[in-house]
């Protein structure tokens, strides 16, 4: 982490989909998008423009040693809103945007962020890229500068929607989507970060979600791209 946490945001830190959860989602979610330029950027691109931060990257969700596999339900949720109950894709992209863009250090820990964050995820651990959701947490040493400094974050969307190739995709084949019913949205908005001393700015912000909205059932997140694609 570098030394000013100012310019931190859950959603451009950390790693993208994790190999194992990329591949049963490519195989699993539309076969046709692997012919979609545009999808196969989103399912197998690098970084999103933003700079890493100098930590090491998190273990994989499904490895034993990974302490963001399984957050402590007793640890709570701190400022971490509930996941709404919504079976819209769009909508339900906006809210979980707005969740990672927002985050309290001053009466919310780590393990709290990660509960909560952990929510909002599916249940179908076929389909639950958990690695790429907790990665937007910073380690435990930079979060407790953070908190040390009293930053916290408040997200505003601005606006969401399915991105051009997702939707060619989808007009090609609309069956493809019904095995896992993962849809791809990208979010726009933007996050205002405040910290002691009055200190504080707001940046532009953007991601790519998949979010899972099987018919008759609220909409959970699957998993965070690597990449923005609009």
């Amino acid at each position: 982490m570098r030394k000013r946490f100012s310019s931190f945001s859950l959603s451009s830190y950390g790693a993208g989909w994790s190999a194992n959860r990329r591949i049963a989602i490519v195989a699993s979610v539309v076969a046709v998008l692997l012919a979609i330029a545009g999808i196969v950027a989103l399912l197998t691109g690098g970084g999103n423009g933003h700079p890493a931060p100098d930590t090491a990257a998190p273990a994989p969700a499904d490895s034993p040693s990974s302490s963001e596999a399984a957050p402590k339900p007793s640890s709570g949720s701190g400022s971490v809103p509930k996941p709404p109950q919504i079976a819209e894709p769009v909508a339900y992209a906006k809210a979980a945007a707005q969740m990672l863009w927002s985050y309290d250090t001053r009466d919310t820990s780590r393990d709290q962020q990660l509960a909560g964050m952990r929510a909002w995820m599916t249940t179908e651990t076929k389909y639950a890229d958990w690695a790429s959701v907790s990665g937007q947490v910073p380690d435990p040493v930079p979060w407790s500068r953070m908190a040390d400094q009293d930053q916290h974050a408040t997200g505003t969307v601005t606006e969401g929607h399915y991105p051009s190739a997702f939707k060619a995709a989808l007009a090609d084949d609309p069956s493809a989507i019904t095995q896992a019913y993962i849809y791809v949205v990208t979010v726009n908005g933007k996050q205002q970060i405040a910290w002691r001393k009055g200190g504080g700015g707001a940046e532009e912000r953007a991601v790519t979600l998949a979010v899972q909205c099987r018919p008759n059932h609220d909409c959970t997140l699957a998993a965070i791209a690597p990449s923005v694609t609009q």
